[in-house]
């Protein structure tokens, strides 16, 4: 059973730095075939979007408006999928989740397509 769990989450000042984690047992990204691993957000009154995958044999991806200042990577020793967020602004608010796929096409963007899903860490930035 694949159980994916995010931690890391908090409050900060706008500016400042926060590292996720989502600790995946049951499932391993493997660079060799198509899986892919993705985090999400969802800020309360507005639709969950896309943060960042990996996916397409370690290729990762960014919403636009994020690039810069957050990165996806992973630690595959520890099967871990980290997202560094830096330079925070209030509109980053949000909760975070973690989301895997054995198999994934061109929806590695989008929330349906993945098949294992976190609970969420929530993430809150001050001005």
């Amino acid at each position: 059973q694949v159980q994916l769990v995010e931690s890391g989450g908090g409050s900060v000042q706008a500016g400042g730095s926060l590292r996720l984690s989502c600790a995946a047992s049951g499932f391993t990204y493997n660079v060799d075939r198509n899986t892919c691993m993705a985090w999400f957000r969802q800020a309360p009154g507005k639709q969950r979007e896309a943060v960042a995958a990996l996916h397409n044999h370690g290729v990762t991806t960014y919403t636009q408006l994020l690039k810069g200042r957050f990165t996806i990577s992973k630690d595959s020793a520890k099967n871990i999928l980290y997202l560094d967020m830096n330079s925070l602004k209030p509109e980053d608010s949000a909760m975070y989740y973690c989301a895997a796929d054995e198999y994934c096409r061109s929806g590695f963007m989008s929330w349906g397509e993945y098949n294992h899903r976190g609970q969420g860490t929530q993430v809150t930035v001050s001005s």
